[in-house]
């Protein structure tokens, strides 16, 4: 008699307990991370699969540029144009974030409607590495380090120092060449909802430039049906 293998059932993984992102988690102190809302914590956990991106939906509440500001934003369009442009509010917006083709970070796609014309279009790179353990870069090179918190129940990201990558080398700006600190906050404002502030504020000539706006989790219809099955 010949003896048949018994073989399991296959089990379908559903999405919503697929392994976790943790490389956010780990520029934090373990008591910090768990000071953060529930929401905070899962969207910056959130691990992305190959094709896979995820899409937030909201407002601009206002953007607040001074003088220098503008002209600092006006000039950056030669680096694909990374700040706010226009003193703009409420007006809709939308962010996404696909993981790049490496592995090694994510691309983040911000969408700001205008009163006229087409939306601008911010892209930037983050990727997991140098000093700090995070780095954003633009256009034609520039980019910043920054450094991770957890204030006031907020996920804090504040520039440390900027830098242009050239081929095979890595120039780093004096802070006299830089437009000062950097700090974009995201706070929880809901369970699926949370608030973006983006600041620059310079040593001597105080606050440059300040958006503030709303953003609700997009999420699909088979989504909405997994997590209530």
């Amino acid at each position: 008699m010949r003896a048949v293998a018994e073989t399991a059932p296959a089990v379908s993984t559903p999405r919503h307990a697929e392994l976790l992102d943790l490389r956010f988690r780990a520029l934090v102190p373990e008591a910090d991370w768990a000071r953060l809302p529930p929401a905070v914590r899962r969207r910056f956990s959130k691990r992305l699969g190959e094709g896979e991106s995820a899409v937030y939906v909201g407002r601009v509440v206002e953007t607040d540029l001074s003088p220098l500001g503008w002209l600092l934003a006006q000039s950056l369009r030669l680096v694909g144009a990374p700040l706010p442009t226009t003193r703009v509010a409420d007006v809709p917006s939308v962010v996404a974030v696909t993981q790049d083709g490496a592995g090694s970070g994510q691309i983040w796609t911000r969408l700001y409607a205008r009163g006229s014309g087409f939306p601008q279009a911010i892209h930037s790179a983050k990727r997991f590495r140098g000093p700090t353990g995070l780095e954003e870069r633009v256009g034609a090179g520039l980019g910043m380090s920054l450094r991770v918190r957890v204030e006031d129940r907020a996920l804090v990201f504040r520039s440390e120092r900027y830098f242009i990558d050239l081929p095979g080398l890595r120039l780093i700006l004096p802070r006299w060449l830089t437009p000062g600190t950097l700090t974009v906050s995201h706070g929880a404002t809901g369970a699926r909802s949370f608030r973006f502030v983006l600041e620059i504020r310079h040593a001597w000539l105080g606050r440059l430039l300040r958006q503030e706006a709303e953003f609700s989790d997009h999420v699909e219809a088979r989504d909405e049906i997994a997590a209530s099955t």
